[in-house]
């Protein structure tokens, strides 16, 4: 025992941090928009159904392009398919400092998109690589802290990096672009020093710890029943990928709409300078981290995943209604942390689940296809809210589209369970009767 927790302590030290930083990196970039909105919008002449519709973009370059990242990564390797990621992504947000109106604007997010393709369930898939299954709760909650994080970080940033408005000829939100893209290139050389492409190039790993480790991936595969398709490709057509990318679609439709949209909701409490909405907005992201160090380490211990997702499905809802249905900027705020808290810990656990049944080039093609359909909602959340806010003048309407999403999350997770757990359930029961 002491032996595994020292080879899953090296492993997490030397990955974890180190694919954390990218992706708050990553994460702060995909939330600069929102910032930016708050000025863009006047200055070249982007409404928000514009600025909905060119948001969501950003999702549909990703969703083309994922799955063939995906398995370019798995053939690459980690550390030369991140080093091109994050370049052409680093480059491209710098070049939406260039945005003259939304044309050029829906360019740059479509093609910001397909530059990104692939880095998330790239990740995912390195996980799946790294750690055997009962180790993957604890370490997608550590790795998806990542995210509120970097909107714990991106608030106030983003807030004094407008206030730079006027210097050097250059609007804030030009400003915000370019310092939000410029990490990316910077990060590119290191990490391709730095990240190993599999356990085999591991130099901090000994031959008996990485022969430990392959044995347990080895030992999942048949534990799990995972499947290797001889063509991954064949993956995509898997019902329970399928299934899973259904699933997925709810969490992730919820959080882009909050994220993209929350330094509006928070712009309308009254009013207030950037800086203080920037410090505003990080305060729901502060209970997604809490969610993150509570809910994964307890589906763990518990080996519980679809109770865990069906109670933070349904008090998501529940708390995103009454976001939108409270009147009091104080508790609409609350509530709003509870939603934070549940859509990250929902994202977490939901990563524990493809790798239970997918290895190899499979989970990497798999991943990806789960990923890229979910993330259709990053287009449509941004979309729907920025349409329903202009047709109906409040943003309440979206946070109650949001709310029933969320309830279909709720209804999908029965299904899902019955498909997955409950036969497996089922057939464990008749082999030891047969017994």
């Amino acid at each position: 025992m002491d032996f595994e927790k020292n080879v899953i302590r090296t492993v997490t030290y030397r990955l974890i941090p180190a694919l954390i930083l990218l992706y708050v990196v990553a994460y702060i970039d995909r939330g600069a928009v929102g910032f930016a909105h708050l000025h863009m919008g006047a200055d070249v002449g982007i409404g928000d159904a514009a600025y909905g519709f060119g948001a969501g973009l950003f999702f549909i370059g990703y969703f083309m392009f994922e799955v063939p990242s995906n398995l370019l990564l798995a053939k690459f390797g980690a550390r030369k398919w991140f080093t091109r990621i994050l370049l052409t992504w680093g480059l491209i947000t710098m070049a939406m400092a260039l945005t003259q109106g939304p044309k050029s604007f829906y360019a740059l997010r479509f093609l910001l998109g397909v530059a990104e393709a692939g880095f998330f369930p790239g990740i995912l898939y390195l996980i799946t690589q790294w750690f055997p299954v009962r180790h993957r709760g604890k370490i997608m909650g550590m790795f998806v802290l990542s995210q509120p994080i970097a909107m714990v970080i991106a608030g106030p940033l983003s807030g004094a990096l407008l206030g730079m408005d006027g210097m050097a000829n250059m609007h804030g939100w030009q400003w915000l672009f370019i310092a939000v893209g410029l990490p990316a290139v910077l990060l590119a050389l290191p990490t391709y020093l730095y990240l190993p492409d599999d356990i085999k190039t591991a130099n901090w790993l000994t031959t008996e710890q990485k022969s430990w480790l392959q044995n347990e991936l080895v030992k999942d595969e048949s534990e799990y029943e995972q499947t290797r398709h001889a063509n991954p490709l064949h993956a995509l057509k898997d019902k329970r990928v399928l299934l899973l990318a259904l699933y997925y679609l709810p969490v992730t439709l919820s959080i882009y709409g909050l994220n993209l949209w929350l330094p509006t909701i928070i712009k309308q409490f009254g009013g207030g300078s950037d800086l203080r909405v920037g410090f505003l907005s990080s305060i729901p992201y502060l209970f997604g981290v809490v969610g993150l160090l509570i809910i994964p380490r307890s589906t763990d211990r518990l080996n519980d995943r679809y109770g865990h997702l069906g109670f933070l499905y349904a008090v998501g809802a529940f708390a995103m209604f009454l976001s939108a249905w409270l009147t009091s900027p104080v508790l609409q705020l609350v509530a709003l942390s509870a939603v934070a808290f549940c859509l990250f810990s929902t994202t977490a656990v939901f990563w524990t689940l493809p790798g239970r049944f997918l290895t190899g080039s499979s989970a990497a093609a798999g991943i990806a296809l789960i990923n890229s359909v979910g993330n259709l909602g990053g287009y449509l959340g941004p979309y729907g809210i920025g349409l329903l806010k202009e047709y109906t003048g409040h943003m309440a309407a979206g946070l109650y589209f949001l709310s029933v999403v969320m309830v279909f999350g709720l209804i999908l997770t029965y299904f899902v369970y019955a498909k997955f757990e409950k036969k497996k359930s089922e057939k464990t029961t008749v082999s030891e009767q047969a017994y």
